[in-house]
C-alpha cells in the first residue's frame, strides 16, 4: 500500500514537468466555472506554456531595457540640480558675502546627467520605433493565446501567436500605436502632476489623471480580447472596453489584486535574495520568464467571462433562437 501511494506521488510530482500536458483541453466535464481555484488549476495546467510565451512577449520590455541601459550609459556632466544656482553664483561673484555663500551652499549641489549624442539619440530611437510599431502585434498574439487557456482549450504558442498577428495585421498595429500613445500620455502626466501639486486644481489633475489610469488599466483587460474574438471597428473596441470595465468591476478589482500580489512577489524576492551572494540577479532575471504572461493570464481570467456574458451568451442564444423559428416553419402543415 505505502509502494503505490508512494509511486502515485512520484507520478503526481513528474506529471507537473510533463510539458504536453499544457495541449490537452479541458475534459467535457470539468467545471469550467470562472472561479478562483480553477484559476490556479488552469494556471499550473499550462504553467509551461506560459513561460513559453513570456519568453515571446520579451520584445515588449528589451527595447525600454537597452534604451535605459544606453541612455546610463553614455558620458556623463556635472549640472547644477536647482533653477536658483544660475544667479546665486552670480551673486556670490559680484558681492560675495556669508548670506550668498550659504544659499549657493544650499541650493548648489551638483548631479550628473548623461551627455546624449547623434548616436545615443538613434539607438533610443530606434528602440523606440520597434516599441511603437511592434506593440500592438505582440499584445494581440499574446491575448490570442491566454484566451484559448482561458476557455480551456488548446494552446499552441508559436503558431497561434503568429496566427493572431497574421489575422489582425493592420488593426492590431493601429490600437497598439494608439494604446502606446495613450499609455504614454498618462505616465507623463502623472510625473508632471507628482512634481506640481501644492496648488489645489493640480491636485485635482492629479487625483484625476490617477482615476484615469486605473480606469485605462481596467480598459486593457478588454482591448485586446475584443479585437481577437471579434469583427469591430477600434471605435467600438474601446467603447465596448470602457463599459465592461464598469460592468465587470468586481471581476477587474481581483484581477488587479492578482497583478498587484504578484508584483509583490516580485518585490519581495528582491528583498530575500539582496543579502545573499547572488545579489539581485535572481529577483530580476526570475520575472522575464514568467511576470508578463502570469499577470497578462490573470488579466485574460478575470475579463473573458464579462464578454461571454454580455457579448457571447445573447449572440448564441440569438442564434439558437432562430434555428428554432427555421425548424418550426419547416414543419409540414397540421404539425407542430
Amino acid at each position: 500500500m505505502a509502494t503505490q501511494d508512494k509511486k502515485k506521488g512520484f507520478a503526481k510530482f513528474f506529471k507537473f514537468f510533463d510539458y504536453n500536458r499544457d495541449n490537452r483541453p479541458d475534459a467535457l466535464e470539468e467545471d469550467t466555472t470562472p472561479t478562483l481555484k480553477r484559476y490556479f488549476k488552469v494556471l499550473g495546467r499550462r504553467f509551461w506554456k506560459l513561460i513559453s510565451l513570456n519568453i515571446m512577449m520579451l520584445p515588449m520590455i528589451l527595447p525600454v531595457l537597452v534604451a535605459i541601459y544606453l541612455y546610463f550609459s553614455l558620458d556623463q556632466t556635472p549640472t547644477a540640480n536647482n533653477i536658483l544656482f544660475p544667479q546665486l553664483y552670480g551673486a556670490s561673484i559680484a558681492a560675495p558675502t556669508p548670506h550668498t555663500t550659504f544659499l549657493l551652499d544650499l541650493f548648489g549641489a551638483q548631479m550628473n546627467i548623461p551627455v546624449i549624442g547623434v548616436g545615443a539619440y538613434i539607438g533610443i530611437g530606434i528602440c523606440v520605433l520597434f516599441l511603437i510599431v511592434t506593440f500592438g502585434w505582440q499584445n494581440i498574439g499574446a491575448t490570442y493565446v491566454l484566451r484559448s487557456m482561458v476557455r480551456g482549450e488548446p494552446a499552441f504558442v508559436w503558431s497561434d501567436y503568429f496566427y493572431a498577428i497574421k489575422r489582425n495585421l493592420r488593426p492590431a498595429l493601429l490600437l497598439g500605436i494608439l494604446d502606446f500613445i495613450v499609455i504614454f500620455l498618462l505616465g507623463f502626466d502623472i510625473v508632471y502632476f507628482w512634481n506640481q501639486t501644492g496648488n489645489f486644481w493640480l491636485d485635482v489633475g492629479f487625483y484625476a489623471i490617477c482615476a484615469l489610469i486605473i480606469l485605462y488599466f481596467f480598459m486593457r483587460f478588454y482591448i485586446y480580447l475584443l479585437l481577437v474574438t471579434f469583427d469591430l471597428s477600434i471605435k467600438k473596441i474601446l467603447k465596448n472596453a470602457l463599459i465592461f470595465s464598469l460592468l465587470g468591476i468586481k471581476r477587474n478589482l481581483m484581477g488587479l489584486l492578482g497583478i498587484a500580489l504578484i508584483t509583490l512577489l516580485n518585490v519581495a524576492l528582491l528583498f530575500a535574495f539582496g543579502a545573499t551572494p547572488l545579489g539581485i540577479a535572481i529577483p530580476l532575471i526570475l520575472p522575464l520568464l514568467y511576470y508578463l504572461s502570469v499577470t497578462a493570464f490573470t488579466s485574460a481570467y478575470a475579463a473573458y467571462p464579462i464578454i461571454e456574458k454580455y457579448m457571447i451568451t445573447p449572440y448564441q442564444k440569438g442564434l439558437q433562437y432562430e434555428d428554432t423559428e427555421e425548424s418550426t416553419n419547416a414543419l409540414p402543415e397540421g404539425e407542430e
